[in-house]
């Protein structure tokens, strides 16, 4: 007879850490990417170029009119754009992978001032980029970007808040942003 000290079998949980970098501390934001664009798909933007000179936020969401990005993670840096340019920042950068139709009416619906940005990442370029881009086609149809903010100097990168499950709005609020400006 066999001891079931030999079969005793063995549950062990393996848990994935997911630990996004937009791009390290030091690293440019690209230029010339594809598909960038503001209040229509005529309007261009290259973001590489917009943060080159001054201080910044880029925050990347999942989706224009979403319940968590048009209830807190938005209205966060509306709330607090007051504070955020005393700290020296120029402008907020808002990107979605969305078309420019919907991020443009999204900031109409939120009374989003100038001084904070929606930009449509058409074709999650910007989100791809940084290895931002996970795949939501269950819930939203394709590839979108998951929530992060990051810090810009000149162009290069101070410091990213990424959420580590890729959707809430605790690392990459504008309350904590304003920490560590």
């Amino acid at each position: 007879m066999l001891s079931t000290k030999l079969f005793k079998p063995s549950l062990t949980r393996g848990f994935k850490t997911f630990t996004p970098t937009l791009f390290k501390a030091g690293d440019s934001i690209p230029t010339g990417l594809k598909g960038l664009h503001e209040s229509s798909p005529g309007n261009s933007v290259d973001l590489g170029k917009e943060v080159a000179h001054g201080k910044y936020i880029i925050v990347g969401l999942p989706a224009a009119f979403s319940p968590a990005c048009s209830a807190s993670h938005v209205p966060g840096y509306i709330a607090h754009l007051k504070e955020l340019k005393e700290k020296g920042v120029k402008q907020v950068f808002v990107t979605a992978v969305n078309d420019s139709f919907v991020t443009q009416a999204w900031a109409e619906d939120l009374g989003v001032p100038s001084d904070i940005r929606i930009i449509a990442d058409t074709l999650g370029e910007f989100a791809k980029a940084g290895d931002h881009l996970f795949d939501s086609k269950q819930i939203f149809g394709n590839d979108r970007s998951i929530r992060y903010a990051v810090i810009v100097q000149d162009g290069k990168v101070v410091k990213e808040f990424a959420e580590p499950d890729k959707i809430g709005v605790d690392v990459s609020s504008a309350e904590n942003v304003l920490k560590e400006l």
